[in-house]
């Protein structure tokens, strides 16, 4: 799995230079069968790293830009009236792909965002009363611009809650940004791009961390975590029972990516910021003061007690072996 996983990460880095933290979450979050979403200020690589990653896959891949007058039939599909047939049919969407990236997701309407709720969330696409499933491995992969920009939408809670992880690039260090312009300057390094995996094997692989140990005093710690948010002055609004899943399921992916068949604190540490931050509305006055989702999270971490049993998975798996057999 390892191995496999490297080389998608290689080739991502062979376009986004000098940013391995961030492909290495884009990874977990494929792996932990959920959708990224990728904010920043325009010019930093937000879409590169989204079709970089699409076209590392063997998958099917569409592009859809989102504008102001796009509609939510132009993304999920809309039927059409057939002659020869004298009925309807149904002509599927740009959703109807293993890998959607989604650019400049918040320059459409909400009621154009919205049009993402179902098919993120059941993987299903509902048109006229008919429902259709979309494809597997899927995966959203939106890129935003802040919101003081001209011309963008703040995305709804409902759907800012659907996306497992938020990213934000950042600007590249000197070293990096030289070696870009050495390497990309004279071409598009997209265009060299070729697929290392296929959608068979990123299903193994999502079902190899689909199996990966969580133990019941990780779990208890990270539902811990999540409910800390619901109780802080600062927010109007804390993360959702959602954002426990996917926490966990990013959690299993960053322990398997580590190399381990199980999670540890550690894991559910090195997520926590991406999967909860962009999930939290601030109060007025936390605003004000300047304070920021990620900031809370943090010391959320520092405060929250670390279960001391899961430091010691061996130990646990001593225990389970015990009780109920050789554990996965």
């Amino acid at each position: 799995m390892h191995g496999a996983v490297q080389r998608i990460a290689a080739n991502v880095e062979r376009v986004l230079v000098g940013k391995p933290d961030v492909v290495r979450l884009a990874l977990v979050t494929l792996l932990a069968e959920g959708h990224l979403l990728v904010e920043d200020v325009p010019g930093v690589g937000k879409t590169s790293l989204a079709k970089a990653l699409a076209r590392s896959i063997d998958c099917t891949v569409s592009r859809v830009q989102f504008t102001p007058d796009l509609l939510p039939s132009d993304i999920t599909g809309s039927s059409i009236y057939n002659r020869q047939e004298n009925d309807f049919e149904f002509r599927p969407g740009p959703i109807f792909a293993n890998i959607v990236v989604g650019d400049e997701i918040n320059r459409a309407s909400p009621k154009t965002q919205s049009a993402l709720l179902e098919c993120m969330e059941e993987h299903q696409v509902t048109v006229d009363g008919n429902t259709y499933p979309l494809g597997s491995p899927f995966m959203v992969i939106a890129t935003q611009n802040p919101i003081e920009m001209e011309g963008t939408y703040a995305l709804p809670e409902a759907q800012r809650d659907r996306f497992t992880a938020r990213v934000s690039i950042g600007y590249p260090d000197p070293q990096a940004e030289l070696a870009m312009v050495d390497e990309h300057a004279g071409h598009n390094p997209l265009d060299d791009l070729r697929p290392v995996s296929d959608a068979a094997q990123i299903l193994r692989l999502i079902e190899a961390v689909r199996r990966v140990h969580l133990s019941p005093e990780v779990r208890r710690y990270a539902v811990e975590l999540v409910s800390a948010t619901r109780r802080l002055p600062e927010l109007r609004l804390g993360a959702s029972p959602r954002s426990t899943l996917h926490l966990v399921r990013a959690a299993r992916a960053q322990a398997a990516l580590a190399g381990r068949d199980f999670v540890v604190p550690d894991d559910v540490h090195a997520v926590s910021i991406p999967v909860l931050a962009h999930r939290l509305v601030l109060t007025a006055e936390a605003q004000a003061a300047r304070r920021s989702p990620a900031e809370l999270i943090r010391a959320l971490l520092q405060r929250v007690p670390v279960p001391t049993a899961a430091l010691d998975p061996s130990a646990a798996f001593v225990r389970m072996n015990n009780n109920a057999g050789t554990p996965r």
